[in-house]
């Protein structure tokens, strides 16, 4: 098992606060009410398990199919890449995958990469290598923002008004900006915190 570390009340108040502009009172206001019914220190991984189970969510972008993988820790969102599904840098995936896994990878020059592995219809391993490298850099900026919020376990409902108050640029963008959205609402209403 992976080690773990437990934040207090006052950490995570703190790294919190920048979501609400320093507004102490706003942020504590938010975290009473939206850490119930989770504990005031709630559990938060310090380092990434290797491996997590993944969703995968299709969505259309500007009239593009896209893929988001969900990384799952304990049934939880922890993570989130999305890309091109059919382009020809993109991602090819039989619409019968739903589900996977994300494995965190390391290349010989030390960088790491995240490889998103599922069985095909006759129990085969398939593993579709980085995904990073197969998304729009910008996108993945985006999202490695988003997955930081996700680890930190702020609730669902306050990442998805995150994602849909950032003033992005491009109107391509601001609809995979909603994709994004409808990815997450998904597990909005489902008892996500138990382990």
């Amino acid at each position: 098992m992976e080690p773990t570390k437990t934040y207090s009340y006052e950490e995570v108040l703190e790294a919190s606060k920048t979501f609400f502009d320093d507004d102490e009172q706003q942020t504590r206001e938010w975290m009473d009410k939206s850490l119930h019914p989770l504990p005031k220190n709630p559990e938060v991984i310090e380092v990434r398990p290797q491996t997590l189970e993944c969703d995968v969510v299709r969505f259309q972008n500007n009239k593009e199919k896209w893929v988001a993988f969900v990384g799952l820790l304990n049934g939880y969102p922890y993570e989130i890449f999305t890309g091109l599904q059919d382009d020809e840098e993109g991602i090819m995936l039989p619409k019968s995958v739903t589900k996977g896994k994300i494995i965190k990878q390391q290349n010989p020059d030390g960088s790491k990469r995240y490889d998103f592995q599922f069985e095909n219809m006759r129990g085969y391993k398939i593993t579709v290598e980085g995904l990073s490298e197969k998304f729009n850099p910008e996108y993945w900026n985006y999202a490695k923002l988003i997955s930081g919020v996700l680890r930190y376990r702020m609730p669902l409902d306050h990442v998805i008004k995150l994602v849909s108050s950032l003033q992005l640029q491009s109107d391509s963008i601001n609809t995979w900006k909603n994709g994004v959205e409808r990815a997450l609402k998904k597990y909005v209403g489902e008892d996500v915190n138990d382990g």
